[in-house]
């Protein structure tokens, strides 16, 4: 279907709808994502103000035939937000929308604007003295919008599910500019399809997400925080059984880390405080919330000492006051930015059945290994079977030479994946980057019903063109 370039005809047509603080310039902030594999185009970038805007914006862009890129905060790693190649698209922007319309502390409800940063949403969810538990390293430029166009995942979701798991409703501006009035508090409602559901991780190809009830809980009333090194992933798993027979569901969060990612965070942010020095080669991340009337450091000290027995962990780390627990958890976040210094042959985001997850890491670590002298930085939320299975050049090779590789690495991880009853996207999406993977390991009759739905909410094709679906 032929779309049209957002050109200056186009932009005049839209200061007929806007106001003038809607036009933004186009500028690389909009076109570059954090990975740099691609650099995107625009003809115009727009930032609505409210739902209404949308919603004229959206109308004009159908008539015309005028590509639209939903834009959130532009921290994607699939290139869902940029469109490098085709009609110069208009660049949609949530930036002006940012309200936190409502926190209910008694609905344990919060209804905010797709535009909200997450960490201001963690903000505003504190101030009611609820937890709001989505949690991502780039929370500080993450819209709650995108995480739901995304159905982003992050540290909490072995306790809190995804983003799906944690929204109540939407409001959506359809491809044709319909407003879809969705932002129900119900916990249950069972009248017919779920839109809501259907929305959430569609990555702006269906609609554009403009606002969001969302799924509030009770702040842990006490914490704990530590680093185990554990002899193998497999014993990782096992520490997280006792963890969780323990103390239930107080187990916020469980990540594994290898001793790669501490020599990459020591090479590239020698500044962070490490949990172990030299490192292990395996480790978990272990964070306990539990409510008032259990101790949270008692409960962790006991976990470790019955793992110690078990000869499930070589040593431990507990953190001994808050500072020291979000020093604890800022070396795990910033494993993502030290990999980025580094620069990956090929990056994945996977996920597989826990009981496979230790096979998996042996078989591609072998696998990887014979196809060079690569460096493997395996990390991840092993509490939902989510790894980031990244792979590096040797130490002192070169990046742009070892990266004629990336095509086969990526082949060879992902094939084992779906050979383990895997997924190629955990938490990260399609987007652009892996259209062919769902091409290739995808359900035929699950591709037809998809593009049979895209046909249905965006018959012109208008909607992040590109992006989940290939052309």
């Amino acid at each position: 279907m032929t779309l049209n370039s957002a050109d200056p005809a186009f932009a005049d047509r839209l200061r007929d709808v806007l106001d003038p603080k809607a036009f933004r310039e186009v500028s690389p902030h909009y076109l570059d994502e954090p990975r740099g594999t691609w650099s995107g185009h625009a003809g115009l970038v727009v930032a609505p103000a409210d739902v209404a805007a949308v919603s004229a914006v959206m109308k004009a862009a159908h008539e015309a035939r005028v590509p639209v890129v939903p834009y959130g905060g532009g921290t994607g790693l699939v290139g869902g937000q940029i469109m490098p190649d085709g009609p110069a698209p208009l660049l949609l922007s949530l930036e002006r929308m940012t309200a936190i319309r409502t926190a209910d502390p008694v609905e344990n409800v919060m209804v905010a604007e797709a535009g909200a940063i997450l960490s201001d949403i963690h903000a505003a969810a504190e101030k009611v003295d609820r937890l709001f538990p989505l949690s991502l390293a780039a929370k500080g430029s993450a819209r709650i919008g995108g995480n739901l166009a995304t159905n982003a995942g992050g540290v909490n979701v072995l306790r809190y599910g995804n983003a799906r798991d944690l929204c109540l409703g939407l409001e959506v501006v359809l491809a044709d500019g319909r407003v879809l009035n969705g932002l129900s508090r119900l916990r249950k409602d069972n009248t017919g399809y779920d839109l809501r559901n259907l929305m959430i991780g569609s990555e702006g190809t269906l609609g554009v997400i403009t606002a969001a009830a969302l799924k509030l809980s009770p702040r842990p009333v006490g914490t704990a925080v530590a680093y185990a090194a554990v002899p193998d992933p497999a014993a990782g798993l096992a520490l997280l059984s006792l963890a969780r027979d323990r103390v239930g569901e107080g187990v916020s969060a469980f990540e594994l880390i290898s001793g790669q990612s501490l020599a990459f965070l020591e090479e590239k942010l020698p500044q962070l405080r490490r949990p172990f020095d030299p490192a292990p080669e395996w480790m978990v991340l272990i964070e306990l919330g539990l409510p008032a009337g259990l101790e949270p450091q008692a409960a962790m000290e006991s976990i470790i000492e019955e793992a110690w027995e078990r000869e499930l962990v070589a040593d431990a780390v507990l953190a001994q006051n808050e500072t020291q627990a979000e020093q604890f958890w800022e070396v795990r976040e910033q494993i993502p930015e030290a990999n980025r210094l580094i620069g990956s042959v090929s990056s994945h985001d996977i996920s597989l059945p826990l009981s496979n997850l230790p096979a998996f890491i042996d078989r591609a670590s072998q696998m990887v290994m014979g196809m060079g002298p690569f460096r493997i930085n395996c990390f991840g939320h092993l509490g939902d079977g989510n790894l980031h299975y990244n792979v590096f050049p040797p130490q002192g090779g070169d990046l742009a030479e070892w990266r004629s590789h990336t095509g086969e690495v990526k082949r060879a991880v992902h094939d084992l994946v779906h050979e383990m009853e895997g997924s190629v996207s955990a938490e990260h999406g399609i987007g652009r980057l892996k259209t062919g993977d769902l091409e290739r390991y995808g359900d035929p009759v699950k591709l037809e019903m998809m593009r049979a739905i895209k046909a249905a909410f965006d018959p012109h094709g208008i909607l992040n063109p590109g992006a989940v679906l290939k052309g």
